[in-house]
């Protein structure tokens, strides 16, 4: 014998059904289950039959209120005065009708207030004395018994809230359950109010700072890059030589005042000379590239058209042994009529040559 698809029920050899876990009526009060019968040495002999199964009711659920009661009381109530009708509800399934009854429950302590039973599934709640105090007692708690008709009776303790109410001159206390609407909704309210002005006060704070970085992009050094762009001059002209001084302003370039200074053409060979003299005694370490390294700084710092911020200088010192002037066009116009070449006396037979060319040429001239 077997059982298909069922989680609650099964069978062994003997054809007997038993349950393998808890069955609950309110939850299902049928099952429809297919058991089937199959011959053990011919397993083609097969057939199936419906088997329906119904869950009885017992009286496993206690009764309780049928509903949350918001109950009020004002502080100038009387006596007897009713406040509140209850009902009650239960899960389980009665063969008769459900009738319950209510009582105070035996652990209540406050004699504020009574039960009347009203014999139809309902009961009141009534003031047992006359005047209430908001400020001495603002809430009270009534612990009211529930029980039903089953078989055996269960019972259930239910707590009632009662909120006193100053009514003024209203005999109903409706106008307490509008109040606490009201100021539930007020309070709503200036929740959503402070959680809408944390947002903008974030979304501000947001803006606020991308708009400060937007303005220090725009204004990083904007002085300099102002004089970077009119001290730029550009030429594409090459020119045709020493002679063509039509190719491009050569006051402009020397009166510009940025342009860097430039030592005299004398001092400035006087001076090669004499690196040159001590690059022929001194190593790698020498003096002659420590005066080099000076002289950069220096220039670097006297420099106006320097930028204002910390900058990588790039030397590429490749000695002093050429004493060839610069082979630009741009200090063609300078005369050099005094100029002394006796040192080339001094630079070994390779020389010769020159110094007897530039020797003579200097003769002639004087």
């Amino acid at each position: 014998y077997s059982i298909a698809r069922s989680e609650v029920f099964s069978v062994d050899d003997n054809g007997t059904i038993f349950t393998t876990n808890r069955l609950d009526r309110e939850t299902s009060a049928w099952y429809n289950l297919s058991v089937t019968a199959t011959e053990k040495y011919n397993i083609a002999q097969i057939s199936s039959v419906p088997v329906y199964v119904q869950v009885l009711n017992i009286n496993d659920h206690a009764p309780e209120f049928s509903e949350y009661y918001e109950t009020y009381v004002c502080e100038n109530a009387v006596s007897g005065q009713v406040i509140q009708t209850i009902s009650a509800v239960d899960r389980d399934e009665s063969i008769e009708h459900h009738h319950f009854y209510f009582n105070l429950s035996v652990e209540e302590n406050n004699l504020s207030f009574t039960v009347i039973d009203n014999q139809d599934n309902t009961a009141v709640i009534l003031t047992n004395r006359t005047g209430f105090s908001l400020q001495e007692e603002p809430v009270f708690y009534v612990s009211i018994l529930i029980a039903d008709n089953g078989i055996p009776s269960l019972t259930s303790t239910n707590t009632l809230t009662i909120h006193v109410c100053d009514c003024g001159d209203a005999d109903g206390t409706h106008t307490c359950s509008h109040k606490d609407f009201m100021l539930s909704m007020g309070f709503r309210a200036e929740v959503i109010t402070a959680i809408l002005i944390c947002i903008m006060i974030i979304f501000g704070f947001i803006f606020l700072n991308l708009g400060l970085k937007q303005r220090r992009k725009q204004t990083l050094f904007p002085e300099k890059s102002e004089d970077f762009r009119e001290n730029i001059f550009r030429y594409d002209d090459e020119g045709g030589g020493e002679a063509d001084t039509e190719a491009f302003d050569i006051a402009q370039l020397r009166g510009s005042a940025v342009m860097r200074g430039r030592k005299p053409r004398r001092a400035a060979r006087a001076e090669m000379r004499s690196l040159y003299r001590q690059s022929l005694q001194a190593g790698p370490d020498s003096a002659v590239f420590r005066q080099f390294i000076l002289e950069k700084l220096e220039e670097a710092d006297t420099d106006p058209c320097a930028p204002p911020f910390d900058s990588l200088q790039t030397y590429a010192f490749e000695g002093t042994g050429s004493l060839a002037g610069s082979l630009s066009s741009l200090d063609s116009t300078v005369s050099d009529h005094d100029e002394n070449y006796d040192y080339l006396n001094q630079l070994g037979p390779r020389f010769k040559r020159l110094a007897c060319m530039f020797g003579s040429a200097v003769q002639s001239k004087n």
